[in-house]
């Protein structure tokens, strides 16, 4: 089990907390009690044994959602029943914001919104569109785990403006050229054309088709002005992020040596 599998499982208990006939003392989430139930119901029987084996991953599944905002560690309130073991790591309480969180997220059983198994995905391309590409990925999903949508969208054309830019680079052999050119005016239209004006037709219909809403979308979260931006278009952002990276990675002969 990996902190992906172990946050989304945390993720469910928040959503239906079940302590089974054990107490939850002075807390709303306590791990030895959700956990022992849980495994009780897989039909394992030497439960004690598995809760060893599997804490050092809740406990980490527990901190990534205190550090995103929606669980804090302790009781619930001043006066509250509290135990050592919970005050060891044992026992949260859902903050007011992890309380909007929770009624907010409905797809966040579905995308690999964790950095450990998105950065897994994303991990062979980053020798090829280099770190600023894979640090704009990441801080893309990071965003979208907080629900903050626009950020999310932004990162993403960002990171696939990263991509655009190593295989323009690698094709025409000069960094400081390409990124001069970058640097001005319909920089990101001029080294789009180098990387792909003479490419075949299914190619340059291709990459418009991953890349058209990234841009529109970054545009648009960038600018000062209102935006109806959420869950449904980051969502897709990362989506066709990854496709993207999948199609110039898989296509990169033919557009670096047409």
């Amino acid at each position: 089990m990996k902190l992906e599998d172990a946050t989304k499982l945390l993720i469910e208990f928040l959503k239906n907390p079940n302590h089974g006939s054990f107490g939850s003392y002075g807390y709303e989430i306590y791990l030895p009690a959700i956990l022992i139930t849980y495994f009780r119901k897989q039909g394992i029987q030497d439960t004690d044994t598995k809760l060893r084996e599997l804490s050092s991953v809740f406990y980490a599944a527990g901190w990534e959602l205190c550090r995103r905002g929606i669980l804090r560690p302790g009781v619930t309130h001043y006066g509250a029943q509290a135990t050592a073991a919970g005050g060891a790591g044992n026992g949260y309480s859902i903050t007011p914001f992890g309380h909007i969180w929770l009624k907010e997220g409905a797809q966040d059983d579905f995308v690999p919104t964790e950095p450990e198994r998105f950065g897994e995905i994303l991990e062979k391309y980053k020798s090829k569109f280099g770190a600023g590409f894979h640090e704009r990925a990441q801080q893309a999903i990071r965003c979208y785990g907080a629900h903050a949508y626009l950020a999310c969208c932004a990162m993403c054309g960002a990171s696939a403006e990263s991509i655009i830019l190593a295989a323009a680079i690698a094709k025409e052999k000069d960094e400081k050229g390409i990124l001069k050119k970058y640097s001005s005016a319909n920089g990101r239209r001029t080294i789009e054309t180098i990387l792909i004006g003479k490419a075949k037709k299914q190619i340059q219909d291709d990459y418009k088709a991953y890349s058209t809403l990234l841009k529109y979308w970054r545009d648009e979260a960038a600018h000062g002005k209102a935006s109806n931006i959420s869950d449904n278009e980051a969502y897709t952002s990362l989506a066709l992020l990854l496709r993207l990276a999948m199609f110039i990675n898989d296509n990169w002969d033919e557009l670096i040596n047409p």
